[in-house]
C-alpha cells in the first residue's frame, strides 16, 4: 500500500471518530434536552393536579381549573392518577401505573419514568395515613418527531462526512507528498550521463530539505566517482606511457652501448631515475584522486578551526618549497571563534589547500602569494591570490580535469592532478571552489567550506 493512501485512511480513521463521537453527543444532549422540558411539563401539571385535590375551597379549586384550562394546553393521550398510598401494595401496584414508576415516588417523594413514548411524572403529596400520589402521562409524539429528524440528519451527515473527509484526506495526502513525488520524479531522471543535475533546494529545516540535501550529497559523491573512474581509465594510460617509453628507450640504448667505449651510461641511467620518479608521482597522484574520488567515506572527522589550518598550510608549503613568499592575512578573524570551526578530515584538507598554495607558488616563480581567511554568512573562505603567469579564459573551465595543464604551463614540471585532487576534497567536505584569473596578472582562487554548528552531528557513511 502507498504511503498516500495510508495517510488517506489514517486521516480518514482519525476524522471519522471524531465526527462519531461528536455526533452521539449531539444526540445525547439533544435526547435529554427534548424529554426534560416535556417532564417539567408533566410535573407543573401533577402541581396543579395535587392543589385541586387537595384543597377544601370550592372557589380554589375553580381557580387552578380555569388555571389549567386557559394556560395548559391538553398533551396527547394524556392521563392524571391520583392514588391514596395506603391502597398500593408492597408490588407496587396501583390501577395502569407502572410498578416501577410507583415504588420509585414512594421511595424518593418524586420520580420520572418513560415507556415506549408515553413519559410519567409523579410525586407524592401529605403526611401518614392522608399521603396521596399524583402521577401524569402523556405522549410526547413531538419531541420523538424531532429525535427521529435529528438522528436522520445525523446518520445522513456521518455518510456525508466520510466522503468529504476522504476526499479532503486525500487532497491532503496528495499536496503533503507532492514533494516525495517530485524528488523521485527528478531522481529517476539522473543517469550515468547527467550525474550533473541535482535536486532543487528547498528551503527550511524540514524533512523534506534534509532528503533533499542527502541527495544532492550522494549525487555529489557519485558525479566525483564516475569522473574520477572515467578520467583515471581515460588519462592513465596516456600519462604512464610517456615516462614508460623514456624508460624502454634509454635502457634499449644502454643496451645498444653497453660494449662501446665512451658511453655515457651516467646520463642514461639518470634519465631513467627522472622518468622513474615522475611515474612513481603520477601513480601517487592517481591513488589519492581514486581515493578520495567515490568511497564516500567520513572516516576520522573532527571540528577543525580554520586559523588554525592555515598554519598547518604554511608549514607544508615551508618544507616542499623554502623558497616561497607565501605570506598570511588574519585580518578579517571574527570575534566570535565558532564561526571559524568547520568539520573533515584535517589530513585531506591540508592536502587540498596547500597542492593549491603551491601552485600559486609554483606558477608565479615565488612572487608574493597571499593566503587568507574569511568567513562570511555561515562559510569560511581561504583565499589564495598570486601574482603569476595566470590561466587563460578559455581554458579555466578545464582546469580541474584530471591532466589538463594550460597552455601557458610548458616551462612548469607537473601531472594536472592537483588541482582535481583538491577539488575532490572539497567537495567530499560540502565545499567549493572558484577561480578568478587573468594572463600575466595572476590568479585567486577561492576554497569555501560550511561553518559547523556545535549542536550539529557528523554524518559518517560507511
Amino acid at each position: 500500500m502507498k504511503i498516500q493512501r495510508k495517510v488517506t485512511l489514517l486521516f480518514l480513521g482519525s476524522a471519522v471518530s471524531i465526527v462519531v463521537l461528536l455526533m452521539g453527543a449531539i444526540f445525547y444532549f439533544a435526547h435529554e434536552f427534548a424529554f426534560e422540558d416535556f417532564y417539567k411539563r408533566l410535573e407543573a401539571r401533577v402541581n396543579l393536579a395535587a392543589q385541586i385535590y387537595s384543597s377544601n375551597n370550592n372557589d380554589s379549586v375553580d381557580v387552578y381549573r380555569e388555571v389549567r384550562r386557559r394556560y395548559l394546553e391538553v398533551l396527547p393521550s394524556e392521563h392524571e392518577y391520583i392514588i391514596k398510598t395506603k391502597n398500593i401494595n408492597a408490588k407496587g401496584e396501583a390501577q395502569d401505573l407502572p410498578p416501577k414508576l410507583v415504588r420509585n415516588i414512594l421511595r424518593n417523594a418524586a420520580a420520572r419514568f418513560k415507556k415506549d413514548n408515553t413519559l410519567y411524572a409523579g410525586r407524592r403529596f401529605g403526611t401518614g395515613d392522608a399521603q396521596i400520589i399524583v402521577v401524569v402521562s402523556a405522549r410526547d409524539p413531538y419531541g420523538l418527531k424531532e429525535l427521529e429528524n435529528l438522528q436522520r440528519i445525523l446518520i445522513t451527515g456521518f455518510f456525508i462526512a466520510i466522503v468529504v473527509i476522504y476526499a479532503i484526506g486525500k487532497i491532503f495526502s496528495y499536496q503533503m507528498l507532492k514533494p516525495v513525488r517530485s524528488i523521485i520524479k527528478r531522481v529517476k531522471s539522473i543517469t550515468a550521463s547527467n550525474l550533473h543535475l541535482r535536486l532543487e533546494d528547498r528551503k527550511g529545516e524540514d524533512e523534506i530539505a534534509e532528503l533533499t540535501q542527502t541527495f544532492n550529497d550522494m549525487l555529489n559523491r557519485l558525479e566525483t566517482a564516475f569522473e574520477t573512474q572515467n578520467n583515471f581509465v581515460s588519462n592513465a594510460s596516456h600519462e604512464l606511457r610517456t615516462p614508460l617509453a623514456i624508460i624502454k628507450g634509454e635502457v634499449e640504448i644502454a643496451l645498444k652501448n653497453r660494449d662501446e667505449p665512451g658511453a655515457d651510461h651516467y646520463k642514461t641511467y639518470n634519465e631513467i631515475w627522472a622518468a622513474t620518479q615522475s611515474l612513481q608521482d603520477i601513480l601517487t597522484s592517481l591513488l589519492g584522486l581514486a581515493q578520495t574520488g567515490f568511497d564516500g567515506k567520513k572516516q576520522n572527522w573532527e571540528d577543525i578551526r580554520a586559523d588554525e589550518l592555515i598554519w598547518l598550510i604554511k608549514e607544508a608549503v615551508d618544507y616542499i618549497n623554502p623558497a616561497n613568499k607565501l605570506s598570511i592575512d588574519l585580518s578579517a578573524l571574527p570575534e566570535n571563534n565558532d564561526l571559524l570551526k568547520t568539520r573533515g578530515n584535517i589530513n585531506l584538507l591540508k592536502l587540498a589547500l596547500s597542492n593549491i598554495a603551491l601552485n600559486a607558488c609554483k606558477y608565479s616563480d615565488n612572487k608574493p602569494v597571499m593566503l587568507k581567511l574569511i568567513p562570511e554568512k555561515g562559510n569560511i573562505i581561504f583565499s589564495v591570490k598570486d601574482e603569476g603567469i595566470g590561466i587563460p579564459q578559455e581554458e579555466v573551465q578545464h582546469i580541474f580535469e584530471p591532466f589538463f595543464r594550460a597552455s601557458n604551463t610548458g616551462e612548469y614540471e607537473g601531472h594536472g592532478v592537483g588541482l582535481p585532487l583538491a577539488l575532490n576534497i572539497i567537495r567530499l567536505h560540502r565545499g567549493s571552489i572558484a577561480i578568478l584569473s587573468k594572463v600575466d596578472e595572476g590568479t585567486e582562487i577561492r576554497i569555501m567550506l560550511p561553518v559547523v554548528a556545535d549542536d550539529d552531528e557528523v554524518n559518517v557513511i560507511r
